[in-house]
């Protein structure tokens, strides 16, 4: 497996395993995630995933109290060491989430918007929205919020020149070729198509956060009164 790895700062590396937003260097990441969380270093205080790297987080003095060596070589030569025998990219059974989403009008102030700027009709920006085939490629921003990969460019959209300084959770955005929905009340620039009753994220719950990297996501439209009595039957 062709990876990279450089410092970040004095108790960080990045293992850059792609360059490319896609499955299979979202692959390559699941693969390394998996591997830290079956056999972590001893210095590792913790990783983060991102759409193409993992930063690795280690303990510069407990690295050196136990080796007498310079805490970044040792954390390089014992992750190059583990990588490069990892020539199979493993891969778990996907989650495949099915999210209700009520379209437009104050639920999803932007979809005309988007609409006009792609130069279709609401009705075929919500056909390609629940048409995608998506996958979240990582967790961030604000608790439980999914980058999602995989909408189609043909309603791809800037974001706002004027973020809002409250977005509702459980809105569905649009930010150039991306889309995601938010957890969580939280500012934001996404242009809004609509909202999802879904709860995402739930601090009292273990994990908070519905959507995990690797999960499959499948859009499917729901009317207002659909949308109402979910909210009243949670």
């Amino acid at each position: 497996m062709d990876f990279d790895v450089f410092p970040l700062n004095d108790h960080a590396v990045i293992i850059e395993l792609g360059n490319e937003i896609n499955l299979e260097v979202h692959k390559k990441v699941k693969t390394v995630t998996t591997l830290l969380d079956n056999d972590p270093f001893d210095w590792m205080v913790e990783y983060v995933p991102s759409f193409t790297t993992v930063t690795v987080y280690y303990d510069p003095v407990k690295v050196y109290q136990d080796t007498n060596r310079l805490p970044y070589e040792l954390v390089c030569q014992q992750i190059n060491n583990v990588m490069k025998d990892q020539t199979t990219v493993t891969f778990e059974e996907q989650r495949v989430i099915d999210i209700p989403v009520c379209y437009g009008g104050e639920l999803g102030p932007d979809l005309d918007d988007v609409a006009k700027y792609n130069q279709l009709t609401k009705q075929e920006v919500i056909d390609i929205h629940t048409g995608g085939e998506y996958v979240v490629y990582a967790i961030g921003f604000a608790p439980g919020f999914p980058y999602i990969g995989g909408m189609s460019a043909e309603i791809a959209t800037p974001r706002r020149q004027s973020p809002r300084v409250t977005i509702p959770a459980g809105s569905v955005g649009i930010a150039g070729e991306q889309t995601g929905v938010y957890p969580v009340d939280t500012p934001g620039g996404w242009q809004l198509i609509g909202n999802t009753p879904m709860k995402l994220f739930q601090p009292n719950q273990q994990p908070p956060s519905l959507l995990q990297a690797g999960d499959q996501i499948k859009f499917y439209a729901i009317t207002k009164d659909e949308y109402e009595r979910w909210g009243k039957e949670e």
